[in-house]
């Protein structure tokens, strides 16, 4: 709906801009008449402006509001640039300016006033009738003799030409007798098979309780009967699966909305953003328990907890990787050694290591307990936008912008296997109950089920309307997504067509 509104709106600008443009035209031919330098330099500067501001809504980069970049990772070195509405609106308004002025150019009272004036060298209507009338010359007028008409110089009178002798009737050629016309019937058009246009996509549901931007985050209750999400649109929701209904929304960042934490109790969850705030929230009325603010280490990237709930770790746009005790609300440890903005991070099942990945595609092993580097690697050619550890917790499994998914042995740092199929940046990972199977979600508008033992693919699971951005397991083993249409999806396990579970809301 925004881009047919920025189309039409471009098509009035580009009429409002041609018209601009043969007003300095016509300005060109009136170079004796008042003002016509001055309308040659507003139109033509109108004229010029109002196209260009066509073009820029034409080619989207008038965005009338801040959207994400579907193809572009969400924060880091290769993150969207949000537009703002400023320059859409300046823009914008010139062309009303030049409304105004064509409007005052063509209806003005000085245009009626110059239509009035003679021209430089013509005289005034009121000269003529104040100049004095000729006074005829005194005494009387000699008669003026009528012109002499010269003879014609005997070379200039030409002769009459002589009578041309008679031509026998046999020396006259015939004329050619012409054919009568027959009118020929106009030609049969051939038989012709036209294409329809193709069936528009049907249009997706939309909920007034849903998302108004992204789906970022999808988390799954431990009792399985609820799901939290977090978005771009700032806001924390709870939902219930089984009634299919929103249970409450949890609480409103001040900026981007990136992860949403259910900690073991399930009582409580833990939800971080770009404001740099990990939020301690109370689920059964949304209530803040606590706040842990990352202060100059900027906005909080990626999250996760410890299985026990003890420990959690985030992950910050500075590079910086920070170790917070939940039970006492302290820091442990704040872990420098990244280069680049933190894309993911992870928690071993035992809970004392974490791994942090960078959109330099650098990974690094941590002891929690002491806040020492256990291991450094470039794991991946581009950013590291998902981590998980398997069971065991000697193998950790990453995502990246190179569209590849590996699994490592962290005994080593060496890449065990290898996930290809991907087509853009995989951006979230997450692992089945069971560990046998693996779950990814890509920019290329797939997730795609894996086995984790042989590394093949087992199903695909096509949107249709973006970027996805979240992938979870249900309770049920079922696939669950979020994404760039608001939306968060259900699919069956093994394939097929999903069900949109809980809809966005209307544009």
């Amino acid at each position: 709906m925004n881009r047919f509104a920025d189309r039409l709106l471009a098509a009035m600008i580009i009429v409002i801009g041609t018209a601009c443009i043969i007003k300095a035209y016509l300005a060109l031919d009136e170079a004796g008449e008042a003002f016509a330098s001055v309308r040659l330099a507003v139109f033509g500067a109108a004229g010029v402006v109002s196209l260009t501001a066509a073009l820029l809504l034409l080619a989207g980069l008038l965005p009338s509001r801040a959207r994400l970049d579907p193809k572009a990772p969400l924060f880091g070195r290769e993150a969207e640039i949000r537009p703002t509405g400023g320059l859409r609106r300046v823009v914008l308004v010139l062309p009303l300016i030049a409304v105004v002025t064509l409007a005052a150019d063509q209806f003005g009272p000085w245009r009626s006033r110059a239509a009035e004036e003679p021209a430089p060298n013509a005289p005034k209507s009121q000269d003529i009738a104040s100049a004095p009338s000729p006074e005829p010359p005194a005494g009387p007028v000699p008669a003026t003799p009528p012109a002499a008409v010269p003879p014609a110089p005997p070379e200039q009178v030409a002769e009459a030409p002589p009578p041309a002798e008679p031509v026998p009737p046999a020396a006259v050629p015939a004329a050619p007798v012409q054919p009568p016309e027959v009118a020929l019937a106009p030609p049969a058009s051939p038989p012709q098979t036209i294409a329809p246009l193709p069936e528009p996509p049907p249009p997706q549901p939309t909920e007034p309780d849903g998302h108004r931007d992204a789906v970022v985050w999808l988390a799954v209750a431990p009792d399985g009967h609820s799901i939290m999400s977090a978005s771009t649109d700032r806001t924390i929701k709870l939902w219930d699966i089984d009634g299919k209904r929103l249970i409450r929304n949890l609480g409103v960042h001040k900026d981007m909305a990136r992860t949403a934490l259910f900690l073991p109790d399930g009582a409580r969850a833990l939800t971080a953003g770009d404001d740099g705030e990990i939020v301690l929230r109370q689920l059964s009325d949304g209530a803040v328990l606590h706040v842990f603010s990352s202060g100059e280490n900027g906005g909080v990237n990626k999250l996760a907890i410890s299985p026990d709930g003890r420990r959690a770790v985030s992950g910050h746009n500075t590079g910086t990787v920070i170790v917070w005790d939940l039970e006492k609300d302290t820091v442990l440890h704040v872990l420098s050694g990244h280069d680049w903005s933190i894309s993911s991070v992870a928690v071993s099942p035992d809970g004392e290591q974490a791994i942090s990945g960078s959109v330099d595609g650098t990974l690094k092993l941590w002891d929690l307990g002491t806040g020492k580097q256990l291991r450094s690697w470039h794991g991946h050619e581009r950013g590291t936008y998902g981590a998980v550890f398997t069971a065991d917790g000697h193998h950790v499994v990453t995502g990246s912008g190179d569209y590849t998914v590996k699994l490592w042995d962290l005994d080593s740092g060496r890449e065990v296997r290898r996930f290809d199929g991907h087509e853009g940046t995989v951006y979230a990972l997450a692992l089945s109950a069971d560990g046998k199977r693996l779950l990814s979600g890509s920019l290329d508008g797939t997730a795609r089920l894996w086995d984790m033992e042989t590394g093949n693919q087992l199903a695909m699971f096509d949107s249709q309307s973006g970027p996805i951005y979240a992938v979870a397991f249900a309770a049920d083993g079922t696939v669950l997504t979020g994404g760039y249409d608001r939306s968060i999806r259900d699919w069956p396990a093994g394939g097929g067509d999903g069900a949109v579970l809980f809809a966005g809301a209307p544009d």
